[in-house]
């Protein structure tokens, strides 16, 4: 699909990541098959390879609806429960006009300007400068922004993180990352229950090998089917790690293709390019929750956490998306901002060291067409009036009336 403005961007992406978010659940049907798989070995160990695929294949038909029905029951716990849960983990907590009349005023006015229903607003007690959006509905919908984010940032940058987030909303991004969140989980938990199953158990495979037997034929058939079962389990063990690991590209790929999205979405509401570049600069490497989980940290405006030469990064690097902001938006990159509190302890020391008024500049020095003496000083005590001259005189020409 050809993109070639904002909205047809956004048409575009929304088309993609459907497409990816049926990727992540065709990798809970690989699972599956790598489950029967490791099954059918633990049941039969004297099998040969195509046994095993052939009667892995039946039963992923026979598991298909089972598998289907569990992971649409484990989106429907998380579309219930996953505010709960996030709360939970962060320290999220509502707020009303009255609490936080600053922060409420800003968001109602973006929302108030675009006709868009105002989602709740949550404020998290950390010093970390970050916001997020979650929800899967509008009921559900709600913004959660840190108090580090509100001392370290200005109205017009809150504004644009706000509008940040309101973006992610609008666009659908909240429902598609927290579906894909939880698929991933589907996808990992199996993963790592299988892994461990493996690893932490005594399963022996190809049990026909162990045998002894008097003729060379029977001899030959077991090191074949014992060969068969461990090529089988090498084969679930790739699919499993290959599953894990596209689910966990996929997931991340989700998020960085929204990331400059939003941004651009921000622009739009506030008209303020500035604002959003500023934010973001002042919000580089100081966005760490502590205590959240990678998921959580994918819904951010920032997240910190680098991945291995950006393949496992959850996000855009704040430079590149700074660099889209000034080439497409016009603004300006003013480089990596210090915060109001950085400076808390310079100005400590200034305001403990005992104030002394600052030394007089010295007299300008003579020239051709200045006198060699300065000025002298007025004199003390007496204000100055207006300089006596021949045209000046307080009694006029004919005296004091």
């Amino acid at each position: 699909m050809a993109a070639y403005g904002l909205y047809t961007h956004i048409a575009s992406n929304k088309f993609r990541s459907m497409l990816l978010l049926g990727g992540l659940f065709l990798l809970i049907y690989v699972m599956v098959f790598a489950g029967a798989l490791i099954a059918e070995v633990v049941l039969n160990g004297d099998g040969s390879v195509n046994y095993y695929l052939v009667a892995a294949s039946r039963d992923l038909i026979k598991a298909f609806p089972y598998a289907t029905l569990g992971a649409a029951l484990w989106i429907v716990i998380a579309y219930f429960f996953h505010q709960s849960i996030i709360d939970a983990v962060t320290g999220g907590e509502d707020v009303t006009r009255q609490q936080q009349p600053r922060l409420y005023n800003l968001l109602e006015n973006l929302c108030i300007s675009r006709g868009i229903p105002m989602p709740k607003l949550k404020v998290m007690d950390s010093d970390a400068l970050n916001a997020f959006a979650t929800g899967l509905n509008p009921k559900q919908y709600s913004v959660t922004v840190t108090t580090g984010l509100l001392n370290g940032l200005n109205d017009q940058e809150i504004e644009a993180v706000l509008g940040h987030e309101l973006t992610h909303i609008r666009n659908g991004d909240v429902q598609l990352m927290v579906v894909a969140v939880i698929i991933a989980g589907v996808v990992g938990f199996t993963a790592e229950l299988f892994f461990r199953l493996l690893f932490n158990s005594n399963w022996r495979f190809g049990g026909g090998s162990s045998r002894s037997s008097s003729s060379s034929s029977s001899s030959s058939d077991n090191k074949s089917s014992g060969g068969g079962a461990i090529f089988v389990i090498i084969l679930a063990v790739a699919l499993i790690a290959l599953a894990w690991a596209l689910s966990l590209v996929v997931r991340l790929a989700l998020s960085r293709s929204r990331e400059l999205l939003a941004d651009a979405g921000s622009v739009e509401l506030t008209k303020n390019p500035d604002a959003m570049i500023s934010a973001l600069r002042k919000i580089e490497n100081r966005g760490e929750l502590p205590g959240a989980t990678s998921a959580v940290m994918e819904l951010c405006v920032d997240n910190p956490r680098e991945g291995f030469a950006d393949l496992f990064a959850t996000h855009p690097s704040v430079d590149s998306r700074v660099a889209a902001l000034v080439k497409y938006a016009g603004g300006h990159d003013p480089g990596r901002l210090p915060l109001p509190s950085d400076g808390e302890g310079a100005d400590s020391d200034d305001a403990a060291a005992p104030s002394t008024p600052p030394p007089l500049p010295p007299p300008p020095a003579a020239g051709p067409w200045s006198d060699a003496n300065p000025p002298a000083p007025p004199p003390q005590g007496r204000p100055q009036g207006p300089s006596q001259g021949p045209w000046i005189n307080p009694a006029g020409p004919w005296g004091r009336r």
